[in-house]
């Protein structure tokens, strides 16, 4: 697997590294209790700092890691999308794979940008480093069930998850036809 970093252009999206001048606004995306609110909740800029520095050294460790969301038209960053290990203890038949993940700030939501991103990332992974991927998604949170529907992934059961009750996915590979 390489160690470079990727950039994935789609037209309305550029799928990038992550570099220590987006820290601010991942900071303020991961701050926003309206975007986290399905996820993880907000995150004060220590916690966030921590995840970024974990973000970059997911790619080195694993060959794959998240990308920062820039939009096309903006040329802002958005959000984020990519791949993990986590290491939840959900069970062996979630925590042996990939996890996939995304976010996007409150503003770049509801305009298919997420499936834009999510998608090209799904695409390098199913190219660069295949085999199975897992989700774990709020059972309250439709916007990202409807997303690793379309991306293919399907439940596997509905657990909690730090006390909030959660759907974990599965995806074998990529969606066929």
């Amino acid at each position: 697997m390489s160690r470079t970093i990727p950039i994935i252009n789609t037209a309305r999206v550029s799928l990038r590294p992550m570099r220590p001048e987006d820290f601010d606004r991942f900071a303020q995306i991961w701050a926003d209790p309206e975007v986290t609110a399905e996820i993880t909740g907000p995150r004060s800029r220590a916690e966030s700092w921590e995840v970024f520095l974990r973000n970059a050294g997911h790619w080195q460790m694993t060959g794959f890691g998240q990308w920062a969301i820039w939009e096309a038209r903006s040329r802002h960053m958005v959000g984020q999308t990519g791949f993990f290990f986590r290491n939840r203890n959900l069970g062996e038949d979630f925590d042996s794979y990939p996890e996939a993940g995304w976010v996007l700030a409150r503003a770049a939501q509801g305009q298919g940008l997420a499936r834009d991103a999510t998608q090209a990332a799904h695409d390098w992974f199913d190219r660069v480093v295949h085999g199975p991927l897992v989700a774990v998604i709020t059972e309250a949170n439709e916007r990202s069930l409807n997303l690793a529907d379309a991306l293919g992934y399907r439940e596997i059961r509905r657990t909690r998850y730090d006390d909030v009750p959660v759907v974990l996915m599965k995806r074998a590979g990529p969606p066929q036809g």
